[in-house]
């Protein structure tokens, strides 16, 4: 059973999604909250897989509510992207992925197990977000850079950060499938990134891409 927490001010939305999850025979919704303080209590009591996280919250934003539960439990950032302008600060936070508000209900539940699995949900549309958002956000320096990575660790770096999934890195690079999850295993063990997310972030911040790139 995977386990989620919803957290939304808006209690229409939670019902909608608590019923849509719960629903489910392997999902099932341990914890509501309203606000981000109120979801980081409940992420600390129930230790959930999976927080629904949206952005906007009175007492404290999704942001810093996802900073502080990060290493308890995956955050799925849900948003509207034409109105918020917080996916780089999600992902630095410690978000593993993002769902639009209006995302249809059979997608929504693929992508709570995707991140329940340990995977980062970043399709090409949420990483050309990251990029717009990127270019807005003042470059901090790296907290580790690339000393480490290898030639070819870099060209999957590259191709992760411009959004292409395994298989398109594999043919790419023409290269096999297990030889692309053997750079990515690496890369996150040598840049100390918990998942394909933060992977992003350590290409755009080392200056490896850049937005025009």
């Amino acid at each position: 059973m995977i386990r989620v927490v919803v957290a939304d001010d808006q209690a229409l939305l939670r019902g909608s999604f608590k019923v849509l999850v719960d629903s489910e025979p392997d999902l099932g919704v341990v914890g509501e909250a309203a606000t981000g303080a109120e979801a980081v209590t409940v992420a600390m009591e129930e230790r959930p897989d999976v927080v629904l996280m949206d952005v906007r919250m009175p007492e404290m934003d999704g942001i810093e509510a996802t900073r502080r539960i990060k290493d308890v439990s995956r955050v799925l950032v849900v948003t509207m992207f034409d109105l918020d302008a917080y996916v780089y600060d999600a992902l630095r936070a410690g978000a593993s992925g993002f769902l639009l508000k209006d995302t249809p209900p059979a997608d929504l539940l693929a992508a709570i197990r995707v991140v329940a699995r340990g995977e980062a949900l970043l399709a090409p549309t949420v990483t050309r977000r990251l990029i717009e958002e990127f270019t807005r956000t003042p470059v901090t320096p790296p907290v580790k850079g690339l000393d480490g990575v290898t030639d070819r660790e870099r060209d999957v770096l590259t191709l992760i950060a411009r959004g292409l999934s395994n298989g398109e890195i594999a043919e790419h690079l023409q290269v096999s499938l297990a030889t692309v999850k053997t750079h990515i295993t690496r890369l996150l063990a040598k840049l100390e990134a918990r998942d394909r997310a933060q992977l992003v972030i350590a290409a755009y911040e080392s200056g490896l891409v850049s937005a025009a790139g």
